[in-house]
């Protein structure tokens, strides 16, 4: 695991997805991870996944469910359909540092739930938002079938990064 303080961390981080064209002249609908998503421009260039593209961005507007963004190079609506699905990352480095109690999605993602008494009710998937705030969705060991916890203080009471676990006092009945 890595250390989320260590500065010569250049683990890529997804701040971004591309959802397909928006208009006729290469803006494309842009999903952002930030915190604020007008903020995604401050961390341009931003990368794909894969390395091979790097872009700035242009944030045109807020428009239903993302951004209107221009990509740097992109000037075309075809251009702009192609990029679609294409996620954008940019390096640990290059994101601010986090208060105690806040975490970075790519940190938890991987890392052992435990409840209270120690017994392993799985690992981290994803952290979706429906829009009532962040869960943990949890693949208990042994089922195809995913669990999503509340990311509250009263239900995950403990993230240790360091030892990569996460203890969890999840509601009665929900595991």
């Amino acid at each position: 695991m890595t250390d989320p303080n260590d500065d010569t961390d250049d683990t890529m981080i997804c701040v971004g997805a591309i959802a397909g064209a928006f208009g006729v002249r290469g803006e494309v609908r842009l999903k952002s991870f930030t915190a604020d998503p007008l903020d995604i421009a401050d961390y341009a260039p931003l990368t794909s996944e894969n390395g091979e593209m790097s872009f700035d961005v242009q944030v045109v507007g807020p428009i239903k469910n993302g951004l209107s963004v221009h990509l740097s190079g992109i000037e075309t609506r075809e251009q702009a359909e192609a990029l679609r699905g294409v996620r954008l990352c940019v390096p640990r480095t290059r994101l601010p540092a986090l208060p105690d109690d806040e975490f970075y999605h790519a940190d938890l993602i991987g890392l052992e739930v435990r409840d209270t008494g120690g017994t392993l009710l799985g690992t981290v998937k994803s952290v979706p938002n429906h829009g009532a705030g962040d869960l943990l969705e949890i693949a208990p060991p042994g089922t195809s079938e995913t669990v999503l916890l509340p990311f509250t203080r009263a239900a995950v009471p403990t993230v240790d990064l360091a030892a990569g676990r996460i203890v969890a006092d999840p509601p009665e009945g929900l595991l």
